[in-house]
């Protein structure tokens, strides 16, 4: 009993866990049902280049991976794929794809999407007209940037919505190249590619705006064929190759480049390949940077997944992208789908198709869409920012391969790639591609013209060439990257062209190819730019200007005793003695005067007596300011004083003005002033040096007014003219002048100089500024001549302004690279910086002596001499001091008979009444009986 209840117990259970596990198999599979039930089914059309294999393999495997798994949503219903023949008949190819599209619209099955997997191209551009006319809902993976989608480029807003393009792989990686010539300036490229990158459209755009010449060229199928390619660039002084392609091409260039032996200093390589596997080469001993996708282990495992569904084909990166690509196009046309967009989609077959009436497609937004598709990227993120600008961010490996006969000796990584628009080179720590630059040598020309260009001895240890020239080019070096050597040009001109074209100087060195640069104070002119190429001026606009000696103002200490002639000096002097020998004989016999009438004038405070002395120091003291002192009392004499008085003050008055004139004339006297001046003048000689562009300017000035003059003549005597035409040629003056054509006369009668020297020469052996020989020439040559040198001057304003600038050969690549440099150092400031180097701060600047102008006081050489008068004075009044006290010293006592003594007795006596009294003036002082009888002399008070 109690066993049979176990037993229906044990049966209820398992009745139980029976009726559990139906239910939940029948839960399971009405989920599995509901997901099945949620797949959106679309239908799509691809347009593939017949070519193209990765693009089939990758959009089949894409569609065999939806319908596969239920859970990603989306199931391709209907799948149309058009194979394209790249040279198949444009007509036919449209006619199939209109036939095909028609066939679908018909069935009401119409493709929700297309998918564009062609490359480039007339088929291309073909399938993009076809998709932009009908309106359809496009996802496009052709190759092109921004506005090379000629078909796509003026696409309405509405229109940028459903017809979306995202680059390819190899249309992004090939960015590279130009991330890497423009952080390691290089200057020219030669780059190699086959097709697995489709560079047709990358001619222009790859290296546009970089000063980089390059040579883009597709590898031939025969190694002979591919070593003449390269033969070729190197010919054309190409030193820098990119190989971009698969590694069988990599190779096969680099063993072409080998037998050119064309691997070395001189030359530097760089590899770009989609391709993941070791590279190889057949080179004796090379080093090549080689641009490879980076594969982590998350891509390697997504890849392997992949191959289940299919994706098994090389290179991997292309393969995944095409997957990604139609994996993405899919889930968002499905996800449109389901969100009602297609409900109101209406398609238009070929045969219905209007012009002027496309399908509207407003608020239809295919972009948006691909934007918020949920998907696991193979390789990375897709960067969306419109048509030509949107891309999967790669990273690609960066590493320096070193080859030894023919094998990988070693391999060193310098960092990595990632992809963009400009992509961004990262390097690891302490690696740069420095050392893997090409060093590139040119030849320079020159001529020696300080500042610009000097020679040294080399005993002071510097470079045999140095000046603003040398140091601009190596600023340049600097910036562009190359060494270079330096020569004089031959005949050590600039150079200039003869009747019968053929050149000479720099120009010819340039035009035969002898060097690559001139490097000189090089003016642009026309001719020259017919030959050889210029780079922008590095230097202000420079004209002609005149070079002459400096006139010496001659200078005296006694400048001002040559105010008067030596003969007029000689009449003041007669003159002055006469006066003073009047003055004496008027005083002494008149009887009004002082001296013969001194009872008169005993009250009188003045009391003058006109010696003969006395006349010559009142003479010579009415000539100075402070006037003579007491005129005569007779009026005879006053007559005299004050007709010295009247002539002293002429004479004066003369002298003062005629001295400030003198001292003026000298400087005010410069004969020539400009070049009319010049022109008008024939004691001056004047010449350019022979072979100079100041030679041309005034050849060519010359023959300008001899040609003008024959087409006036021309006209004037023409008989076709009517007689009003004729009188309105008929003037008195030509209306052509004939400057030019007397100066250039000139200049070939007075001879050119052959070098700078002797221009300096006759120069300097010029008498004076009104007679000797002047100079045209470039007036920086000319200021720097005056800088240097105190004996020389610059004479007139400059005329015929032109730049210096750097030659090079014609078309060569050059020019742009340094275009761009002597840009960013005039930017920078430099260039300010070497012209006050060179000039401001010149070692060889001299200091001069400042010259007087015309409001300028009397310089001390002139008027010196005057102070040597006062000095002269002083030193004869001081011997004259010593002689009064020798002689007043030394002298003999006098005796009581001395007049002064007797005068003294006499006033005493008058005083005492004596007067009229009768004494015996012996009797009185000379009685011996008496003490101190004797009258003592006056003594001597020194």
């Amino acid at each position: 009993m109690a066993a049979g209840s176990r037993l229906v117990m044990r049966a209820a259970s398992s009745s139980a866990r029976v009726r559990d596990a139906m239910l939940v198999a029948i839960l399971i599979t009405s989920c599995l049902f509901d997901v099945v039930a949620a797949q959106t089914e679309v239908n799509i059309m691809s347009m593939v280049d017949s070519d193209n294999s990765l693009a089939v393999q990758g959009i089949n495997s894409a569609i065999k991976y939806l319908n596969d798994n239920p859970s990603q949503g989306v199931k391709v219903l209907k799948y149309y794929e058009n194979r394209m023949d790249k040279d198949a008949n444009i007509e036919a190819t449209v006619n199939a794809t209109c036939d095909m599209l028609d066939g679908a619209v018909d069935a009401s099955q119409p493709p929700h999407l297309i998918l564009d997997a062609t490359r480039t191209g007339i088929v291309s551009e073909t399938v993009k007209s076809f998709t932009k006319a009908l309106s359809l809902p496009t996802f496009s993976s052709s190759f092109g940037q921004d506005g090379d989608l000629r078909e796509w480029r003026d696409l309405t807003e509405t229109e940028q919505q459903f017809l979306v393009q995202l680059m390819p792989p190899a249309d992004i990686l090939v960015q590279v190249v130009r991330d890497v010539v423009q952080t390691q300036n290089i200057t020219n490229a030669g780059i190699f590619y086959d097709d697995s990158f489709v560079m047709e459209h990358k001619y222009k755009s790859l290296l546009q705006n970089l000063p980089c010449r390059h040579i883009m060229t597709k590898v031939e199928d025969m190694e002979e064929d591919v070593r003449k390619q390269v033969k070729k660039l190197r010919d054309a002084d190409i030193v820098y190759y990119f190989v971009v392609g698969s590694l069988a091409t990599i190779r096969k260039v680099m063993t072409a480049g080998n037998a050119q032996k064309m691997f070395g200093m001189k030359y530097s390589w760089y590899a770009v390949t989609k391709d993941t596997g070791e590279i190889g080469c057949g080179c004796d001993n090379s080093t090549v940077v080689v641009y490879q996708p980076k594969l982590t282990t998350e891509i390697t495992k997504s890849v392997d997944k992949l191959k289940k569904y299919g994706l098994v084909d090389q290179p991997a990166i292309d393969a995944s992208f095409y997957f990604d690509f139609a994996l993405r196009g899919i889930k968002a046309a499905g996800k449109m789908k389901s969100d009602g967009l297609y409900k109101k989609f209406e398609f238009v077959k070929c045969d219905a198709f209007d012009l002027n009436s496309s399908p509207s497609r407003s608020g239809f937004n295919l972009q948006k869409a691909l934007q918020k598709v949920q998907t696991d990227d193979v390789w990375g993120e897709v960067i969306w920012d419109g048509n030509g600008l949107s891309y999967i961010k790669y990273i690609m490996t960066m590493d320096k391969a070193l080859m030894l006969n023919g094998k990988l000796r070693k391999k060193q990584s310098l960092g990595e790639w990632e992809a963009g628009m400009p992509g961004g080179l990262m390097f690891k720590k302490n690696m740069d591609l420095t050392d893997h630059k090409a060093v590139t040598k040119y030849v320079i020309t020159t001529v020696v013209q300080p500042p610009f260009i000097m020679k040294s001895n080399g005993s002071d240890g510097r470079t045999p060439y140095y000046g603003y020239c040398i140091d601009l080019i190596d600023e340049i070096k600097k910036i562009v990257g190359f060494e270079y050597e330096i020569f004089e040009a031959r005949d050590g001109k600039f150079g200039t062209m003869d009747d019968n074209e053929n050149w000479n100087g720099m120009i010819k060195e340039l035009i035969e190819k002898n060097a690559q640069i001139a490097l000189a104070p090089l003016s642009v002119m026309a001719e020259r730019e017919n030959v050889v190429d210029f780079t922008v001026p590095y230097y202000d606009l420079v004209g002609i200007t005149i070079l002459m000696k400096k006139p010496k103002t001659p200078t005296s200490l006694f400048r001002f005793l040559t105010v008067l002639e030596p003969e007029v000096w000689g009449c003041i002097l007669v003159a002055y003695g006469f006066t003073s020998v009047l003055l004496f004989l008027f005083d002494k016999f008149s009887p009004y005067s002082y001296q013969n009438n001194r009872e008169k004038y005993v009250d009188d405070d003045e009391k003058r007596e006109f010696s003969f002395k006395e006349c010559l120091w009142f003479c010579m003291t009415s000539l100075t300011p402070q006037g003579g002192g007491e005129a005569p009392k007779n009026l005879s004499g006053r007559l005299v004083a004050a007709t010295w008085w009247l002539f002293g003050f002429i004479i004066i008055a003369s002298y003062t003005a005629n001295l400030a004139a003198f001292l003026t004339v000298s400087r005010l006297d410069t004969p020539i002033e400009s070049l009319d001046d010049l022109s008008n003048q024939y004691k001056v000689q004047y010449a350019p040096m022979n072979g100079t562009s100041t030679m041309t300017y005034f050849q060519r000035m010359e023959y300008i007014e001899k040609k003008f003059y024959e087409i006036w003549k021309d006209m004037s005597l023409n008989d076709s003219m009517s007689n009003v035409e004729r009188a309105k040629l008929a003037v008195w003056d030509y209306p052509v002048s004939d400057k030019y054509t007397k100066m250039w006369q000139s200049m070939q009668e007075a001879g050119l100089p052959k070098n700078f020297d002797q221009a300096l020469e006759r120069v300097r052996s010029s008498k004076s500024s009104s007679e000797g020989f002047a100079y045209l020439g470039d007036a920086t040559d000319i200021r720097y001549q005056v800088l240097t040198n105190c004996d020389l001057q610059i004479v007139g304003e400059e005329f015929s302004r032109k730049p210096y600038a750097i030659a090079v050969q014609q078309g060569s690549p050059l020019k742009d690279q340094f275009n761009d440099a002597i840009l960013k150092l005039l930017n920078q400031r430099k260039l300010e910086t070497l012209k006050e180097r060179w000039w401001n701060q010149n070692p060889d600047k001299k200091v001069c002596d400042a010259e007087n102008d015309q409001s300028d006081g009397i310089s001390i050489e002139n008027i010196g001499g005057v102070f040597i008068v006062i000095f002269v004075g002083i030193g004869l009044a001081c011997v004259t001091l010593a002689f009064e006290y020798w002689w007043y010293k030394n002298r003999k006592q006098g005796s009581v008979s001395d007049s002064a003594q007797v005068l003294a007795v006499r006033q005493f006596a008058d005083n005492k009444g004596f007067e009229g009294k009768g004494t015996d003036f012996n009797a009185e002082y000379n009685d011996h009986t008496k003490p101190d009888h004797n009258l003592n002399a006056v003594g001597n008070p020194w």
